[in-house]
């Protein structure tokens, strides 16, 4: 059993980032250097509501705006990589869990090329839109019990969990020995967060309450006795990740500029490692 992770200790100031989705309130994004990641203050008590935007995309199927379109479309690209990544574990039984599934696109695949599929999603709005496609999810990892998984993916989910350590811990639980659990997560630490600063879209406080860097993401593992044997980019994401930036910025996307900005970023962790997003396929000792 992995140790109690003490996050909230000795933390640091690093930056104040604005809330651009929702409340256009402020909030201390904290570093904890034991960790090598960052944590928003404060939380507010009443985080459900922070969610409820139509700018919040991961609950919509939306076509609306540019972002919206190149979104969806990066999306539908993603999907086929994502369920090659998968396919490509010996698993026993093809079971898999999606945390924070959001409108079920995922799991649909999944569930189209022969895996026994599961999934949470807390949104009431994105369970009804995934039911519509045949993916039924529940509403938290409470309603699953005495279950364990040989594939557990969490796509961009581990930065909003709020009762963190217990969390992790769950995981492990959930998780066959010989399984995997997939981890995607932004990278503070690239050259597109450094570029943008407080304007950098991937803080998206309060929503994101953790900021990991790769050292943050081995350690707190690690602790649980997992080990992450295989780290993946994320490409696409230094490119929409810029064109919010972008419009946080300036108030307008800049298309050119975000897709500049991106490049650069996917050019310098072709040296660094450090890319915009990653992924962390994670087993157990």
């Amino acid at each position: 059993m992995g140790k109690k992770r003490e996050l909230h200790k000795r933390l640091e100031p690093f930056l104040n980032c604005i809330d651009f989705t929702v409340s256009k309130e402020t909030y201390e994004v904290m570093l904890n250097p034991d960790y090598e990641m960052l944590v928003t203050s404060p939380i507010p008590v009443d985080l459900e509501n922070y969610y409820k935007s139509e700018d919040y995309i991961s609950h919509t199927d939306s076509k609306k705006s540019l972002f919206d379109k190149v979104y969806q479309s990066v999306k539908n690209y993603t999907l086929k990589r994502k369920l090659s990544l998968i396919n490509s574990f010996k698993t026993s039984s093809k079971s898999i869990l999606d945390i924070g599934a959001g409108t079920g696109d995922f799991l649909k695949v999944c569930k189209n090329n022969g895996w026994t599929t599961e999934g949470t999603e807390p949104s009431i709005d994105a369970v009804n839109i995934a039911a519509q496609k045949g993916v039924f999810l529940k509403q938290s990892l409470d309603e699953i019990e005495n279950k364990k998984y040989d594939v557990i993916t969490l796509w961009h989910v581990l930065e909003h969990v709020e009762m963190f350590s217990d969390y992790v811990t769950k995981l492990k639980n959930l998780l066959k020995e010989d399984g995997k659990l997939i981890i995607a997560v932004p990278n503070f630490k690239s050259y597109d967060a450094n570029f943008y600063k407080e304007y950098w879209a991937a803080f998206d406080v309060p929503r994101h309450l953790w900021h990991f860097s790769q050292t943050s993401i081995h350690k707190i593992f690690s602790e649980e006795d997992m080990i992450v044997e295989k780290t993946i980019p994320m490409k696409f994401d230094s490119y929409y990740v810029s064109l919010l930036s972008e419009k946080y910025k300036s108030g307008k996307m800049k298309p050119f500029n975000a897709f500049y900005r991106g490049f650069i970023s996917n050019l310098k962790a072709r040296k660094t490692s450090e890319y915009s997003s990653l992924i962390y396929v994670i087993k157990k000792y």
